[in-house]
């Protein structure tokens, strides 16, 4: 019996050193500053000759782990910044001033585009009233696998156009996303605070293979609110304080749950990885309206993509996007 237990807990270290070691040479071929290739195969040969020549297991397990805690302890120095080179669509941090009932949005995008990569920046300032606030849409963005989407809060006033914010990786000039780049510290987090006729536009209408689904959730005016403020802390934080973006830990969904007080947070689901079922998720516990339909009636209905298309770039975007949705009307 303790010969087995052994087995098993070296059999279980050993995965864990391979698994660590896979991890080190991920982070030297991405985040090492100069010839990461160079460094991360010479790693990987270190660690291939301390399992071939090192004499017994735990030795072996030992100079891997150690070979692991120095690129880690390595990687926790990297810092993250808000002074790069930045694609124009998230050169400025937005960032907000309260006033009592008045908030003033700094640096709100609305682009100009003629296509996806063609456009002209646009960066704007925009006062909202917390009284005026009246509830939340929420916009999934799918981009090809079903089981992963890009959500969009997009804040509904009495008496303004609709403020959205969509948590995205702040990417550098010439820099493209990737899945992998994404568990490592290739890229900041940026909230962008934009218009729908930038954020959501862009995606109905640029970008080819993209689909969107705008849901009305059933925060009351009271909770609107309070997710508002949440959002514009959050962001205002980040303009002092920029944050890494992770794939796992710190990604467009993970942000919106960890900005709300710990002790209200829903209860931790799969789908919040998994993001894509995020929809069907929110229609099992009752935060999005569905006037009675079935998930799968209440996402056919969703989808706008086709609404945002005919209404081009009409002043009355958000308005046209809505068009036969009159569920959304209901609380």
């Amino acid at each position: 019996m303790r010969r087995a237990l052994r087995g098993l807990a070296l059999t279980l270290a050993g995965l864990l050193a391979l698994g660590g070691a896979a991890w080190a040479c991920g982070a030297l071929s991405y985040d090492f500053p100069v010839l990461r290739g160079a460094v991360a195969g010479g790693f990987a040969l270190a660690v291939a000759a301390a399992i071939i020549f090192i004499r017994g297991v735990g030795r072996k397990l030992g100079a891997v782990f150690a070979s692991c805690a120095l690129v880690l302890a390595w990687w926790l120095t990297l810092q993250p910044s808000n002074d790069r080179p930045w694609q124009p669509d998230v050169a400025q941090t937005a960032w907000a001033e309260i006033a009592g009932d008045t908030v003033t949005l700094h640096n709100v995008r609305n682009c100009d585009y003629r296509s996806a990569t063609a456009y002209t920046a646009r960066w704007e300032t925009r006062t909202v009233r917390l009284s005026q606030l009246t509830g939340i849409d929420l916009a999934i963005n799918y981009w090809g696998s079903p089981w992963m989407a890009h959500p969009i809060a997009s804040f509904q006033f009495a008496d303004a156009p609709p403020v959205c914010f969509s948590i995205e990786t702040r990417k550098e000039t010439g820099e493209s996303y990737s899945a992998i780049g994404g568990l490592y510290r290739q890229y900041e987090l940026i909230y962008v605070c934009a218009e729908e006729r930038d954020v959501i536009r862009v995606r109905t209408n640029y970008r080819h293979g993209e689909d969107v689904f705008l849901y009305r959730t059933t925060a009351t005016p009271g909770q609107a609110r309070a997710r508002f403020l949440e959002y514009l802390a959050a962001m205002n934080t980040l303009r002092d304080h920029p944050r890494w973006y992770n794939a796992v830990t710190t990604n467009c969904t993970t942000a919106i749950r960890t900005q709300h007080d710990p002790a209200r947070r829903a209860p931790w689901d799969w789908r919040i990885l998994l993001n894509g079922q995020g929809d069907e998720m929110l229609f099992e516990r009752g935060s999005i309206v569905t006037s009675g339909l079935t998930f799968s009636e209440l996402k056919a209905r969703s989808l706008i993509n086709e609404r945002a298309r005919t209404a081009l770039d009409a002043p009355d975007f958000s308005n046209r996007i809505r068009a036969r949705q009159h569920w959304l009307l209901e609380k």
